[in-house]
């Protein structure tokens, strides 16, 4: 009888230091994960000073932040795949070691090239943090409650982050300086590097072979070139050469990519799994919710300094109900994931955001400012449900042993809507407001910039509504492919 209260008391000590470990790897690595959020909001409040002491152009100025995410998107899915191949704590902290010296070099830039070169360093260590963070969370909380809390704890950083960051970017930049936009990473890695070393077990793929780096290199050039025709679309327009270009290469290196994958027997890449409805599913669920809720994240303020007149300040804190709803949602979603499935938390939050961004456009566009804030507050609780949850789903998608993969192709997807999204979006903008300058005279007026705006809401409310029912579809349907067809 002793023996058996010891054995149950030793058994209970362990269990208790296990999952105290697992809070103490889960924090650090929702917080590198919230870097990301972390770093492009500081950057984005920084820019305007920069452009100022560095003499730069606009579109000097914009490629501040475009270099960042371009050089980001196009290594997300290799950073995953090397963490899955070499170990995701040892390229975690590669990351993070890599993140701290690029920041370094964009916080002691003389001048805008190197700034930009910095910025593109950047936005690469910035994926090995990210990819291999998210890897390490899947593969540590596997079970079904483990999962619930642990993409729970992951949505609130990252709605927190999305609250703190606006607001605290602006004062440090105007307390500090513009330069400890960059710096202010550096003590942020060390204290994540630290944590990791102490309470992260290295985890790889062992079931495959080499690091496939023709399939890398071509991925990363498919995504480039996409990205490069996208951002060059906005700033030099469609037919452009600069644009052109970054599509024709984005495309050629995208179908060499496919060949690749499909001949060779280390493939970085299992194509087989777009072969999977559940698979598709997830993944598009993420896309869609990055270009219709997430990307609000960079649109929303762009209209309430230019369509309601608002200084940056107010913007921001007017803010507030999107990122507040952000911020609780993620909870909700952990509740609901106890009772409900996937597909149908995924469909509720698309609904809601779609919904969101209807109510929104009817504010915008009948100035009723209660209700267009009232908007911003359902399209972030929509995307408070989906935040967590699509990353959930998609990292269920796929084996355990897969996670950097996983992790690769969820933030590819993410990210690749925000920029889409975005695009889209002021695509839509763009057409609005030249349709109205060319029915009338002069200058737009609020009320007229408002009505554009509402449009481009009303487009956003269309994809989610219309992504809520394709991903209720696909994930009711039955596998048709498990993980190992190729």
């Amino acid at each position: 009888m002793l023996d058996q209260i010891v054995i149950r008391s030793k058994t209970d000590r362990v269990a208790s230091e296990t999952n105290r470990s697992s809070l103490f790897l889960l924090l650090p690595a929702s917080v590198g994960c919230a870097m990301t959020l972390l770093d492009t909001n500081v950057v984005a409040m920084a820019v305007p000073e920069i452009a100022r002491n560095l003499n730069a152009s606009p579109a000097g100025a914009q490629w501040i932040i475009s270099a960042f995410f371009l050089t980001f998107a196009s290594s997300l899915l290799p950073a995953g795949v090397v963490a899955d191949r070499l170990g995701r704590r040892f390229v975690l902290l590669l990351g993070l070691t890599g993140l701290s010296a690029t920041s370094l070099i964009c916080g002691l830039a003389p001048g805008m090239i190197w700034l930009q070169l910095g910025r593109g360093m950047q936005g690469v260590a910035m994926a090995f943090v990210l990819s291999p963070a998210l890897a390490l969370i899947g593969h540590r909380f596997r079970g079904a409650a483990e999962r619930n809390f642990a993409w729970a704890i992951w949505g609130g950083v990252m709605g927190v982050t999305m609250v703190v960051a606006p607001i605290g970017g602006g004062l440090i930049v105007q307390s500090f300086g513009w330069r400890w936009a960059f710096f202010l990473n550096i003590p942020i890695c060390v204290v994540l590097a630290a944590a990791i070393l102490a309470y992260a077990q290295e985890s790889r793929d062992i079931t495959r072979g080499g690091l496939d780096p023709l399939g890398i290199l071509l991925f990363a050039a498919s995504m480039f070139g996409l990205i490069w025709g996208l951002i060059n679309a906005q700033a030099q327009g469609w037919k452009s050469a600069m644009t052109l270009a970054g599509f024709a290469l984005g495309l050629s290196a995208l179908i060499g990519f496919i060949v690749a994958e499909r001949v060779q027997r280390n493939a970085m890449l299992n194509l087989g799994l777009f072969r999977d409805p559940k698979f598709v599913g997830a993944v598009w669920a993420m896309f869609a919710y990055a270009a219709t809720a997430q990307v609000m994240a960079s649109l929303l303020p762009v209209f309430l300094q230019n369509g309601a007149g608002l200084s940056a300040a107010t913007a921001g804190f007017a803010m507030l109900p999107f990122a507040l709803a952000m911020l609780v949602f993620p909870y909700f979603g952990a509740q609901l994931g106890r009772r409900y499935s996937s597909a149908a938390i995924l469909a509720l939050g698309l609904v809601t955001v779609a919904v969101g961004n209807m109510l929104a456009g009817w504010g915008a566009c009948s100035h009723i400012w209660p209700l267009f804030l009232f908007g911003t507050f359902v399209i972030g609780s929509g995307a408070g449900l989906l935040n967590g949850e699509t990353q959930k789903a998609v990292m269920m998608a796929i084996p355990p042993n897969e996670a950097g993969v996983a992790s690769g192709i969820s933030t590819t997807a993410r990210f690749s809507g925000i920029l889409i999204g975005f695009t889209a979006l002021n695509t839509v903008l763009a057409f609005s407001t030249g349709a109205i300058r060319r029915s009338g005279s002069g200058p737009l007026a609020a009320d007229q910039t408002a009505m554009a705006f509402s449009l481009a809401l009303f487009t956003a409310a269309t994809v989610a509504a219309l992504s809520a029912f394709v991903v209720w579809r696909l994930l009711h349907k039955p596998s048709s492919c498990r993980h190992a067809c190729g």
